[in-house]
């Protein structure tokens, strides 16, 4: 599903078949979740393709490598220039890449002293699909703040929304919602949330969330289309009386939501300030018209 045969990778220095890439396997990330990574989307457009945002993406790549003290070599411009030679190498245009850093051998509980970096790239569709989302509350949330640095993207965090979306498909819903320790809503697994409610949106707050690359292109496409953004820490009740929702993340992209634990929202999609935002943000990424048109 990921590679084949003909895929391309980059790892330590060297563009290699995927097949034949190794890895040690007394690495700490291996063992104990140590490690950072990021979700790039690449997409085709008239000048040709384009790497959505990824001096942002790599630059939380650096920082979550930083908050994490583990020893990242590359610049932000080597990284993006890497990045695209990777593409090339497997003749993809709209592509999802996934840029890894894990660490070398050490089974003790102590920072690492060198690394690996790797990147590689798919083609792969929206994440959680075209369809609108039936979601659930999960039973678990999201580690409190005090005892990991939420702000990073780091390997071993992605246990807790492993955790919540099986329980959640094992039910029979499309994905979760994860409440922070306090019972506020939060995010869900893999992706940033927003809610409207009489033609605002509303999203949770940072501070127990991943603040998303997308996240934030949703905040400056509403900005620019004269839609106010509340943010703030809202209850499960909040969301069950919100006229519609939606899900934004790098790998989602912007997918729509149904429902919430069978709560179904009244307003029909195509009438939402998610739709709106939904199209705008296509145009963005390909370079299409402008997605100031969208909001008249």
């Amino acid at each position: 599903m990921y590679y084949n045969q003909d895929s391309v990778l980059f790892l330590d220095g060297e563009y290699k078949p995927a097949n034949q890439a190794t890895t040690d396997l007394y690495g700490q990330t291996m063992h104990y979740g140590y490690g950072v990574f990021e979700g790039i989307r690449a997409y085709p457009t008239t000048n040709g393709t384009r790497l959505f945002k990824v001096k942002e993406h790599y630059e939380r790549l650096k920082h979550s490598c930083e908050m994490y003290n583990i020893p990242l070599n590359y610049s932000v411009e080597e990284l993006t220039e890497i990045t695209y030679k990777v593409l090339e190498h497997n003749k993809l245009t709209d592509a999802y890449v996934r840029p890894l850093v894990f660490c070398s051998p050490n089974m003790s509980l102590t920072k690492p002293v060198g690394v690996s970096v790797m990147i590689c790239a798919w083609a792969w569709g929206a994440y959680l699909g075209e369809k609108l989302l039936r979601l659930k509350i999960a039973s678990f949330c999201r580690p409190h703040p005090r005892s990991i640095k939420i702000e990073a993207k780091v390997t071993g965090h992605y246990v807790n929304s492993i955790l919540a979306t099986s329980e959640a498909k094992d039910s029979g819903f499309d994905e979760a919602l994860l409440l922070d320790s306090d019972g506020f809503l939060a995010e869900g697994p893999g992706a940033n949330m927003f809610f409207e409610k009489n033609g605002e949106l509303y999203t949770p707050k940072t501070g127990n969330i991943l603040p998303g690359i997308t996240r934030a292109s949703v905040l400056e496409l509403a900005e620019k289309m004269g839609i106010k953004v509340n943010h703030g820490m809202y209850l499960p009740q909040d969301l069950y009386n919100a006229d519609s929702a939606f899900y934004c993340g790098t790998a989602a992209e912007i997918v729509g939501v149904a429902s919430v634990d069978h709560v179904v929202f009244g307003t029909e999609w195509k009438n939402t300030l998610g739709k709106k935002l939904q199209t705008a943000y296509s145009q963005l990424v390909r370079e299409e018209e402008s997605v100031l048109a969208i909001s008249n």
